[in-house]
């Protein structure tokens, strides 16, 4: 941010132009956003709902489509939990020297109640309070643009959960959050959303899974 003087000379009104140029990003950021692979769902922690085979082919082939696009990736971070570090694990292994980190503010929960809600998925009302809050913050903290010192585009890669995508995804359009739940993503699909140097939005890709052979394709 770029203080306007409190005196508008030439000379004042120059400098401070030439500020907030300087201010100003110039570069683009590329999000990926990708869900884990399917998983055993029916475990009750969370280091018992790791991948299913099929989930660990899924992150296989999800590996060799990001290693084929060839893209100019910055990091790759994912949720710390056990399908999520799996999965970015697998990925990982085609993507070699790419900095992989973990974040606990993207791990799976109910971001807001959902309208309409669902007639089977209810989780108590604390939770929406309690991760909410959390998934906001991680919205707000990887949705932003470019800081003005970023030369080049830049493309990361986050491995994260349904819940967290489908709410970045209504919150990055400026649809209304309560929507979330009326989006399906299958497990590794890819959500690509381009952030521009003046803010705006751009969303490339939701939930794509052509890169899985329709037999490798799962939901749940």
């Amino acid at each position: 941010m770029v203080k306007p003087p409190k005196v508008e000379t030439e000379e004042s009104l120059k400098g401070y132009d030439e500020e907030v140029k300087k201010k100003t990003p110039k570069a683009t950021r590329h999000l990926i956003l990708i869900r884990h692979g399917q998983y055993v769902d029916t475990a009750l922690i969370d280091e018992e709902r790791i991948l299913t085979a099929l989930g660990r082919e899924q992150a296989e082939i999800t590996g060799q489509r990001l290693r084929d696009l060839d893209l100019d990736y910055t990091r790759m971070v994912s949720s710390t939990m056990a399908r999520a570090v799996e999965t970015a694990d697998i990925i990982h292994k085609y993507l070699p020297g790419l900095q992989l980190d973990r974040d606990d503010i993207l791990r799976e929960g109910a971001p807001i109640k959902p309208e309409p809600y669902h007639s089977t998925w209810r989780p108590e009302v604390y939770q929406f309070h309690q991760d909410g809050a959390r998934i906001e913050a991680a919205f707000r903290k990887y949705f932003h643009r470019a800081d003005a010192e970023q030369k080049g585009d830049s493309v990361e890669i986050i491995v994260c959960h349904a819940n967290v995508i489908r709410y970045f995804a209504c919150r990055a359009l400026q649809f209304p959050p309560e929507a979330w739940l009326r989006i399906s993503l299958a497990h590794t699909s890819l959500s690509h959303f381009m952030i521009r140097p003046s803010g705006r939005v751009i969303l490339k890709s939701l939930g794509n899974s052509g890169h899985l052979p329709p037999t490798k394709v799962s939901y749940s």
